[in-house]
């Protein structure tokens, strides 16, 4: 009910309160496929606000009672960090004037190690081709 909910109600005023029933425990009735699949449609159809709610209660140190609503929390902050990381790789090289390969653009788009991204961002401020920046990883 949380879903269908969601995606007849999500760009209303109840948009937050459905998100918060959802994760709340709507979703622990569910196997762990279809929380993850059902999750991301209940996210996709809240309106930008709810989800910006949902997002600073978390932070706030609200605490989801449901399991799966903590650690599909914590996945999208991960997914969050990589794709920032990501894109300040190729945000040096870019300001330092390197021509970014598609290939190296895709390597770091594609990379899931935070620890591997630090990495990158403090090379490609010293390089003096992007290519390089993978260089020293795959050996």
């Amino acid at each position: 009910m949380a879903v269908l909910s969601a995606m007849a109600h999500g760009q209303s005023e109840a948009a937050e309160a459905i998100g918060v029933a959802f994760f709340s425990g709507a979703a622990e009735r569910l196997d762990e496929e279809h929380r993850a699949v059902y999750g991301d449609l209940v996210l996709s159809s809240l309106n930008a606000a709810a989800r910006r709610k949902l997002e600073a209660m978390m932070k706030s140190g609200y605490q989801f009672q449901s399991e799966f609503a903590r650690g599909y929390v914590a996945k999208g902050r991960q997914a969050g960090s990589l794709e920032a990381k990501a894109q300040a790789v190729q945000a040096v090289l870019e300001a330092r004037g390197l021509e970014l390969p598609t290939e190296v653009r895709e390597r770091v788009l594609a990379s899931t190690d935070l620890d591997e991204l630090d990495r990158w961002i403090r090379r490609a401020a010293t390089i003096g081709d992007a290519r390089e920046l993978l260089a020293t990883t795959d050996s």
